[in-house]
């Protein structure tokens, strides 16, 4: 009779409905720290739209006459639509690549290599960018109202008065504008956020310094988010004009994300296309870090409380 004491039994799996649930939690407590930074973004990539005249000349006059104008509720403007695009984007592409990490990791646990990595952030990402397309273009017309004389504001009442008034006035596929760009700039993000961040945790890991605990969860996020600034922010730029854009004379003012660019590259320098780099790292860095750290912790909490997975691993 064969002996089963050297049999090691396949650890339990979180189920895809709670890896998808913690996803959007994960994203949406973030959002309520950083809804303020993503606004300033906005704004910055906004500046010269138009009169071709920059409303900002940095990122901390951005913040200081935005508060000022507009008073702290208006730093939260359009706070319905990004907590809606969490839900949305972030439960789907979360929930997407740790399933995705988990089938490509092997039967010892060894996570995939990073180019895998970087193949499965950008197929979670591209996923989550259509399904969050709607929630986006709404994130980006009320956190933009503001700027705007009183005559040309859409004035959202929030993001279910944003999405009905966009169907009933320019049409159910007006929702998904600036879908192509905000897909490609999701499969940039996730390649380089997901991948960058299992990566940098593996490293630090790996070096002997680090344990596997909140501190490398954040400094793991810290170099994920700066390497997710740097190779996203010109599509980012292209996708807020496209999705913010008015008809002018029945003709878009854009006619795709590569007219963006061209075009503030020809009008603005290069390097507009990184315009408002300090917030948005600024955004992306703690945003990644709170999103990241909650997902970790409920991870590791569910494995040890509901499974008896007692490693302390949370699983990315």
């Amino acid at each position: 009779m064969s002996s089963d004491k050297n049999v090691t039994s396949a650890p339990a799996h979180i189920p895809n409905s709670i890896k998808f649930l913690f996803g959007g939690s994960a994203g949406m407590t973030a959002t309520l720290f950083v809804q303020p930074l993503d606004l300033v973004k906005n704004r910055m990539q906004l500046s010269g739209v138009g009169s071709g005249k920059k409303e900002y000349k940095t990122s901390i006059h951005a913040f200081t006459s935005i508060l000022k104008n507009e008073g702290i509720f208006g730093m939260y403007s359009g706070l319905s639509a990004g907590l809606l695009r969490q839900a949305t984007y972030t439960t789907t592409r979360l929930g997407i690549y740790t399933w995705l990490f988990e089938k490509f990791s092997g039967s010892d646990g060894k996570p995939p290599g990073f180019l895998m990595k970087a193949v499965l952030g950008m197929a979670a990402g591209t996923a989550g960018a259509f399904v969050g397309t709607p929630a986006e273009v709404c994130l980006i017309r009320m956190t933009a109202d503001g700027r705007l004389p009183p005559a040309e504001r859409r004035n959202y009442a929030n993001v279910f008065n944003a999405l009905g008034r966009i169907v009933k006035e320019e049409g159910v596929l007006a929702l998904w504008r600036g879908a192509i760009p905000t897909m490609a700039r999701a499969m940039v993000v996730n390649a380089s956020q997901l991948a960058s961040y299992s990566q940098a945790k593996q490293l630090l890991l790996s070096s002997g310094y680090f344990n596997d605990n909140i501190f490398l969860h954040f400094c793991s996020s810290m170099i994920s988010g700066f390497i997710t600034t740097a190779t996203s922010m010109p599509l980012d730029i292209a996708k807020t004009r496209i999705q913010n854009m008015k008809m002018i004379d029945g003709k878009p003012e854009y006619k795709s994300a590569a007219d963006v660019i061209i075009r503030v590259v020809k009008n603005e320098g290069v390097f507009s296309l990184w315009k408002g780099f300090s917030p948005t790292y600024l955004r992306i860095g703690p945003h990644t870090v709170l999103t990241f750290i909650i997902l970790e912790q409920m991870n590791t909490s569910y494995k040890k409380y509901v499974l008896g997975d007692t490693s302390g691993r949370g699983g990315l």
